[in-house]
């Protein structure tokens, strides 16, 4: 029984989707084909308004709902998060800078002795 629902429920969703594509494409061609004779002010709230209906149509569906599931998921986990305080963070940054410095010296030191071993090998001086 709940094989023939998702069905029905999948086959709606396409025209769903269908018209999520008409209505974003009609504010589309709508604010180009509108935009000598109509102020961008009443082509913006159209478009806004396009915009929004083509949102609710797509939460209609089910995987809009699966994604607005999964939003306020994340929302709840990333409130879950113990972000670091200032000082934290400037310290990090300091020592990440620190140690990028470093990592470069040593790689720059290893260059020129390998360029020194080569040309020493190949005897081309450089």
């Amino acid at each position: 029984m709940s094989t023939n629902t998702e069905n029905q429920s999948g086959s709606m969703d396409g025209l769903k989707w269908g018209l999520v594509v008409i209505l974003l494409a009609a504010s589309v061609v709508g604010n180009y084909y509108y935009s000598k004779e109509v102020s961008v002010l009443f082509r913006v709230i159209g478009v806004v308004i396009a915009v929004g209906l083509a949102f609710g149509v797509a939460m209609l569906t089910t995987k809009g709902k699966a994604a607005w599931t999964f939003a306020k998921e994340a929302r709840t986990e990333v409130r879950k998060v113990v972000w670091p305080t200032r000082q934290e963070a400037m310290q990090t940054t300091l020592m990440v800078i620190a140690v990028s410095a470093v990592v470069a010296l040593v790689l720059w030191g290893l260059d020129g002795l390998l360029v020194r071993a080569v040309s020493f090998i190949t005897g081309v001086s450089i």
